[in-house]
């Protein structure tokens, strides 16, 4: 299998903190990790072109999108974005309209082929050590980041897009030091690995389609 231009894939991975993999090595980051294991299977894949900040929200990744030199068609392309909105206290309204948009971005760069674009799921973070510490009700913030990913897994749905679901495996690693970074909030490059049991097979779809 080979790119667009006949050498290696490209992708592209638009997000913010999780996608950049804040406090972890970069080749612990779960978009690495994802590329190492296609690798393995045989399939060419360039080192992924990262957009992502820690603490982004949707509009900010919308931005920082049209700050950064982005040259489509990428061969696949992920969107994982939303925890800030829900951090902030934004209205689920307001991330489904600017999800909505960011998705349709994700698509065109793809060139225009929905189905080489996956989206991953929020991850849990009021499971963390530092979500108990927070002094946040923990129950709160899982049944708002469950309607959150209600609405990009309804986008994600709408417009054929695959869908990766991380946050049950966020919830199971919970505040494990093993399974989180030194900040005892983001995901450490072994929970980021578990990751790849959902993600894996979402790029894999993506990639098979034409």
């Amino acid at each position: 299998m080979t790119g667009a231009s006949g050498g290696e894939l490209r992708y592209l991975a638009l997000g913010d903190s999780y996608t950049i993999g804040e406090a972890v090595e970069p080749d612990q980051r779960w978009p690495q990790q994802l590329v190492a294991r296609l690798r393995d299977d045989g399939i060419a894949v360039a080192d992924p072109q990262i957009i992502a900040v820690t603490g982004w929200t949707t509009d900010e990744l919308s931005a920082g999108m049209d700050a950064a030199t982005l040259v489509p068609p990428y061969d696949l392309v992920s969107l994982s974005i939303g925890v800030n909105n829900q951090y902030r206290g934004r209205d689920t309204e307001n991330y489904r309209r600017e999800f909505a948009a960011l998705l349709q971005r994700a698509i065109a760069l793809a060139g225009r082929r929905a189905q080489r674009v996956f989206v991953v799921s929020i991850p849990d973070w009021g499971a963390t050590r530092f979500g108990i510490e927070s002094g946040r009700d923990v129950a709160t913030i899982a049944r708002e980041l469950d309607a959150f990913n209600t609405i990009n897994r309804e986008e994600a749905l709408r417009e054929n897009v695959a869908w990766a679901d991380v946050a049950a495996i966020s919830r199971q690693a919970g505040a494990a030091a093993a399974e989180l970074a030194d900040d005892g909030l983001h995901p450490s490059g072994r929970q980021y690995s578990a990751w790849l049991a959902t993600i894996l097979p979402a790029a894999r779809t993506a990639l098979s389609s034409p």
